[in-house]
């Protein structure tokens, strides 16, 4: 711009009008010329009038302003004035939360984002997406959108629309007449169960595509549905019914794969075939047991693998699987491979087992890396010779694993080259020979050439490992480390690491650990020394003192219980001297009833009272009487007494209890 300041100097009006019209350009510009809306609040280009129980927009909505807030209010189709359709300057509406049934009329002309989620839409007409040519973005999550409530065509007419969000609704297949320049179409949690050929035909632009949460199932995708979406970066079919993969899938574009979640039992080898370009693939969550050799062929630019949650079987069928993964480069970032069944290695990580802890059921053959090629019923099998380690020939992605049977038909086959994997079998083996008893012997051997490896061996003591670990490094093409000054009967645990060319390693995945105990020390008289002698001479004669003191206190126990026997022996004599029934003793210390002695009175000697059998002939036979035989001064209390059948019995003093009879 150029100022003329001598025509300025000249006319003072010219000036300020050239100003003024600076000055009122910049405010239309950056800052509204009307008023806000009674009903909203206005800051710079946003109008808030959200969540103010609002039944239509309100008026007075002009130009200037950008962004228009409507969400969460009680905003009806009726609710739109003609007026707000002539406002050019709204480029965004947020109509979220209302009361919609029908794609509303008199938006915004220029609109180009729009947000219409947690209406009840159920008919999208083309004239209201007619009116609409600028719009970009179209928010329909969480309506009543059906398959028949969307007019043929309807999207085609926002010939502007890039991002398609139709999630959640009642759709039950996909709309016909998509917009040329959809890039991204989410049509997730609804009821499409069917999916023709034609369905995305005209929209070769699109690049992410989402369809999960569906009923779709094998046969519902026609073949060849995804194969012309040639810039397609993102497919997820998660949460459906599929058994397998889609068949022809874009292989030039696709890089993220989804298909989690469903009825999947048995992959096809030629699943994953073309998709070079493939970084991210999860096939968790479904019905997978074994997976077919080769079937990961092809996928050079894999960066991540989701396998959780399958039932993954650790028999032979899995060797290949563990070689793959332990050839694989870093940066694959690979989760779930973990053990279902044999109950003996379940919840074990496929990447940490051996092939020897594996087992092959009775009667299976394994042919190493070896493919079954799929032959048309006129062609005749045929077996190729085996290939030379080190040459290379074309792999043919079918695996073959069948029971050793002279009546089952041969497959025809042919060899993978062994350059490609590891042979079926550890990457790294390690070997341990014990040389003598403070030396061992360690060497190894790999399938990779590495940059180095590091040994380590450590000391096992009652099952637990001691601290004292030792380790070294060695060039990657040494292969053999002798491991001296180890002690004697002792068991070490060897482990070799592969390491990269920062030194770093992987513990469970480039891993070998083996146990070996080490001989017995020789004993040779001649070479004992001084020392030693005085050592073991002094063994003994701590072993000797110790038996003299053990016999001696062995003794002293002894002595002490027969003696401590003894005394209550003793006291056990004396007390029941002093207690106990007697038949008789002296003829004082029983009574006679006038009748003679009689040797069956059972008496208690020595207390206040006996029992006496009555069995004369004047009583009863089974009659007893309880009466007392000492008083308590010692004297005897007793007198002759008369009973009503004119016996004769001792009766009591006037000092003695009562006489009590019993009868049996």
């Amino acid at each position: 711009m150029e100022f003329q300041v001598g025509l300025w100097n000249n006319d003072w009006t010219s000036f300020v009008r050239f100003w003024f019209t600076v000055l009122l350009s910049l405010q239309v510009q950056f800052g509204p010329v009307a008023s806000c809306p009674k009903e909203c609040r206005c800051d710079k280009t946003f109008v808030y009038c959200n969540e103010r129980s609002l039944t239509s927009v309100p008026l007075g909505v002009q130009e200037g302003y950008k962004t228009l807030y409507l969400h969460n209010n009680q905003i009806n189709n009726a609710g739109f004035p003609l007026e707000l359709h002539n406002v050019a300057s709204v480029d965004t509406v947020v109509l979220y939360g209302n009361q919609l049934d029908e794609f509303p009329l008199n938006l915004p002309k220029n609109v180009r984002v729009l947000h219409l989620q947690e209406n009840n839409i159920q008919t999208i007409s083309r004239a209201a997406l007619a009116q609409l040519p600028m719009l970009e973005e179209l928010h329909l999550d969480d309506n009543s959108i059906s398959t028949v409530g969307v007019e043929e065509g309807a999207f085609r007419e926002a010939v502007s629309l890039k991002l398609l969000f139709l999630t959640k609704n009642h759709l039950s297949s996909i709309p016909i007449g998509l917009p040329v320049d959809l890039k991204e179409l989410r049509l997730d949690e609804n009821r499409i169960a069917e999916i023709d050929e034609d369905a995305f035909q005209n929209v070769t632009n699109l690049q992410r595509l989402l369809l999960d949460g569906n009923l779709l199932e094998d046969e519902a995708i026609a073949p060849g549905t995804f194969q012309n979406l040639d810039k397609l970066r993102e497919l997820s079919l998660s949460r459906n019914s599929l058994t397998a993969p889609p068949p022809l899938l874009p292989g030039g574009s696709l890089v993220k794969l989804n298909l989690q979640e469903n009825q999947m039992q048995d992959i096809p080898v030629t699943a994953f075939f073309g998709l070079g370009k493939l970084e991210k693939l999860d096939i968790s969550y479904n019905l997978l047991q074994t997976l077919p050799l080769g079937v990961f062929d092809g996928l050079n630019s894999l960066t991540h693998l989701f396998v959780r949650n399958n039932q993954w079987l650790c028999d032979c069928s899995i060797k290949w699987v563990i070689a793959w993964l332990k050839s694989l480069k870093s940066s694959l970032n690979v989760r779930g491979f973990t053990c279902y069944k044999p109950e003996r290695v379940r919840g074990m990580v496929i990447r940490e087992l051996t092939l020897e802890a594996l087992q092959c059921p009775a009667g299976t053959e394994l042919h190493p890396w070896v493919t079954q090629v799929p032959t048309s019923p006129s062609t005749t099998p045929h077996r190729t010779t085996s290939t030379p380690r080190n040459t290379r020939t074309t792999i043919t992605p079918f695996t073959t694993l069948h029971p050793t049977s002279s009546s089952s038909p041969t497959p025809p086959l042919v060899h993978i080259p062994v350059g490609r994997f590891p042979p079926l079998g550890d990457p790294l083996k390690l070997f341990l020979n014990v040389v003598n008893s403070t030396c061992i012997e360690a060497s190894w051997e790999s399938y990779f050439t590495v940059t180095a490896y590091k040994i380590t061996w450590v000391k096992r003591s009652k099952g637990l490992m001691t601290d004292k670990s030792q380790e070294r490094t060695v060039s990657g093409d040494q292969r053999r480390l002798t491991l001296s000054t180890l002690e004697p009967r002792s068991t070490y645990r060897v482990c070799v690491y592969v390491l990269d060319t920062l030194n770093s390693y992987r513990p469970g995945e480039d891993t070998m650990c083996l146990e070996i105990k080490t001989k017995t020390a020789p004993i040779n008289s001649n070479t004992v020394t001084e020392s030693e002698q005085a050592a073991r001479q002094d063994n003994n004669s701590t072993l000797l003192l110790a038996g003299v003191i053990g016999g001696v206190v062995f003794v002293v126990l002894v002595t002490l219980l027969s003696l401590f026997c003894w005394h209550m022996h003793k006291k056990s004599r004396s007390s029941s001297s002093k207690w106990k029934y007697n038949r008789g003793r002296r003829k004082d210390d029983y009574c006679e009833a006038g009748t003679k002695k009689d040797n069956s009175i059972l008496e208690m000697t020595e207390t206040s009272f006996q029992i006496v059998s009555l069995n004369n002939e004047q009583l009863l036979k089974g009659d007893f009487r309880i009466q007392p035989i000492y008083t308590p001064n010692g004297g005897m209390g007793y007198r002759d007494c008369h009973l009503s059948n004119n016996s004769i019995a001792y009766c009591k003093s006037s000092n003695v209890p009562a006489v009590d009879f019993c009868h049996t």
